[in-house]
């Protein structure tokens, strides 16, 4: 869900490359060898303040980032790295003509795709605006579904892909359609696909853990896309739908959605799973407790490991919350059913569940009005899923938070929300390895996995970033100014985008 908050906003982590899409890894082979566990910040620009580094986008003809700065402006930012450790604004592209503010852009052979919501009417229709990156000259405006949050390129170029978020305004009285926006680059031709035909599947999914909200005027309306990657052969999509607690699967070619996968729930009832759910006991510790928690995925990217397709989430989770209705509450301030919670009266102590926000509408599966068990919000992890199937792989449980916590950045005024809260993922291809990095948003710091073994990914590194990271953007060595791997941060919360480096092997 958009929010200019530093709910990374949500992150995130978008990624792109000039002549890529943001989440494809098919680039060609680098020709150095570097270690890929030795991420080192070697180079930072500071273009604002809040809202002002949110996610950017590499042009590799132009050697410039391209970085959506909302802190009091409207506008994309234009940074030169043709030397990564001096980055240096050069320009802009006014935004304030087009009537709509940016959320996401994506850059490939020299054009830039901007997802732009309408700052008019945000349930009204947004549009992608395509700009050169040589001298920001506007080449084409195409109108897409509501709320445009996040825009891409397909690999070969021939699509620039949005997911429209379609948020409903305060009171319901507008809730659009959440939708899908493919748009041909030959024509610029725009196909716009909502989830209407899916609805009659909606008790089946949510039986699988997909949700529709009960305050919801239809099945379509509902649906909220956020995140899009692409496979290698730019013929197939997968989409988060955060809210709802799936992904859709999109048939580029035929320009369908095939499938909704439900995401289901994670149980923190397991030594495992352990999570801190307090922000009011004084201490970071990670137990069991009788909680289950929605996926909802924010980013999503992809890889192939012995032609199996994959995609891996950013297990966030995300409320809605408005003046007409309200999914978030607190623990204590819900009924629970007396047989299976019998100690209610400790358990909604501040320092136990009681700070807790749930899901307010979930958890009561008989029907009689107070909650049969607890469901949050998000997931605390990382997972990755078999990308035909939509089974899940695995799941890195609690090691997000504990990795965070022993280098003392994990935040634990955030324990009873989201915890260290990841927000964005994003898999690349260093030499013959995999490599996933996952933004986490609270503890304002990137993980990097080794998920060449999707079933058993191998722990790297952790490393600082500013604060609230919004966007993850590699640069393969193959493109790269230096032919060197970057990884570039944009983080919201400080206006800072920071450029990081492994060492050689």
């Amino acid at each position: 869900m958009k929010k200019l908050s530093i709910s990374l906003l949500a992150a995130f982590f978008i990624m792109a490359s000039c002549n890529n899409d943001e989440n494809s890894n098919n680039e060609p082979e680098v020709t150095v060898s570097e270690n890929p566990a030795t991420f080192k910040e070697i180079g930072s620009i500071t273009i604002g303040g809040e809202a002002a580094a949110e996610i950017s986008a590499y042009c590799e003809k132009t050697k410039r980032l391209f970085t959506v700065n909302n802190s009091g402006v409207n506008q994309i930012d234009v940074i030169d790295i043709t030397d990564p450790t001096k980055p240096m604004k050069i320009g802009k592209i006014d935004l304030s003509t087009y009537e709509g503010a940016a959320n996401s852009v994506s850059a490939f052979d020299g054009k830039l795709a901007v997802a732009l919501e309408s700052t008019t009417n945000k349930q009204a229709n947004g549009k992608v605006a395509v700009f050169n990156t040589s001298d920001y000259s506007l080449i084409k405006q195409v109108t897409v579904g509501a709320l445009p949050d996040m825009v891409t390129f397909s690999p070969d170029g021939k699509y620039i892909i949005t997911a429209n978020e379609g948020e409903p305004n305060t009171d319901y009285s507008q809730d659009p359609n959440g939708t899908i926006s493919i748009i041909e680059t030959s024509t610029y031709t725009v196909t716009t696909l909502d989830f209407a035909s899916f609805a009659s599947q909606a008790a089946a999914l949510a039986k699988d853990g997909f949700r529709i909200s009960k305050f919801a005027k239809s099945f379509a309306q509902d649906i909220e896309p956020e995140y899009i990657t692409i496979s290698d052969d730019s013929k197939t999509a997968w989409v988060t739908l955060q809210e709802n607690n799936g992904v859709a699967k999109v048939d580029l070619t035929s320009k369908t959605i095939t499938a909704i996968y439900p995401l289901g729930l994670k149980d923190y009832n397991t030594a495992e799973n352990a999570i801190d759910i307090s922000d009011s006991d004084d201490k970071i510790a990670f137990n069991p407790w009788k909680v289950k928690g929605l996926f909802m995925p924010d980013a999503i990217s992809h890889f192939s490991a012995n032609n199996v397709p994959y995609f891996v989430t950013a297990n966030e989770g995300d409320a809605r919350e408005y003046t007409a209705y309200t999914d978030v509450k607190r623990m204590k301030s819900l009924k629970l059913d007396a047989t299976v919670f019998p100690d209610a009266t400790n358990m909604k102590l501040d320092a136990n569940y009681g700070r807790l926000n749930l899901v307010a509408d979930m958890g009561d599966t008989d029907g009689d009005g107070d909650l049969d068990e607890m469901v949050s919000f998000g997931a605390r992890s990382f997972s990755i899923w078999n990308g035909n199937t939509g089974k899940i792989v695995y799941d890195s449980k609690n090691d997000l938070d504990k990795k965070s916590n022993e280098l003392g950045l994990y935040d634990d005024k955030r324990s009873d929300d989201k915890g260290s809260e990841p927000e964005a993922v994003y898999v690349a291809k260093m030499g013959t390895q995999n490599i996933l990095f996952v933004g986490l948003e609270r503890s304002d710091a990137f993980l990097t996995y080794d998920v060449t073994n999707p079933n058993s990914p191998q722990y790297l590194q952790t490393v600082k970033t500013g604060d609230a990271p919004e966007g993850l953007l590699f640069i393969p060595a193959s493109k790269s100014p230096t032919k060197r791997s970057l990884l570039v941060v944009s983080s919201e919360g400080d206006g800072t985008v920071k450029i990081y480096q492994p060492d050689l092997k």
